[in-house]
């Protein structure tokens, strides 16, 4: 049995995948889409999936970053069950994405920036831990949320 990482591991791990994640929002970014990142990892931290937003190329508005990693991670471990997984994306998920979480069972969320207007974890809503659903997760929020943050601003000033 895996010993639990000490606190510093986690701090570490919890970095690093959000580096990986902010790769995406910029690889999304550089494809005029809304950067935003995620990644999924495993409950060793293994990398099992990763993906950029992808609403504007694909003309769906469910190519959220956290749908098209857990949608991958769900193929590549063959269950639509994510349990003991770990979700790391660059922005707070909005209600949909949020819901996405609950009904694959992941374990933790680990996001950057806040989304003040329409996050579905903490700012607006609470969905995974509130107590309404058959699924909790766990929350942890501003993993590099600066650099997540940063990115997400000059995206929008330079459309503006």
């Amino acid at each position: 049995m895996l010993e639990p990482a000490t606190e510093a591991q986690q701090v570490f791990l919890d970095r690093q995948m959000m580096e990986r994640a902010l790769d995406q929002a910029r690889l999304a970014a550089k494809a005029g889409e809304v950067p935003v990142g995620a990644v999924v990892v495993d409950h060793q931290g293994n990398l099992v999936a990763e993906a950029g937003n992808n609403c504007i190329a694909a003309s769906d508005p469910s190519g959220h970053a956290e749908m098209l990693a857990v949608r991958r991670a769900a193929m590549v471990l063959g269950n639509y069950r994510l349990p003991g997984t770990t979700l790391y994306v660059t922005l707070e998920p909005c209600p949909m994405c949020a819901a996405l979480l609950v009904h694959a069972r992941i374990s933790r969320l680990v996001f950057g920036a806040t989304d003040p207007k329409s996050g579905g974890v903490v700012s607006q809503y609470r969905i995974g831990n509130d107590g309404l659903l058959n699924h909790a997760f766990t929350v942890t929020g501003g993993v590099l949320a600066d650099e997540c943050s940063q990115l997400l601003r000059v995206f929008f000033r330079s459309r503006r």
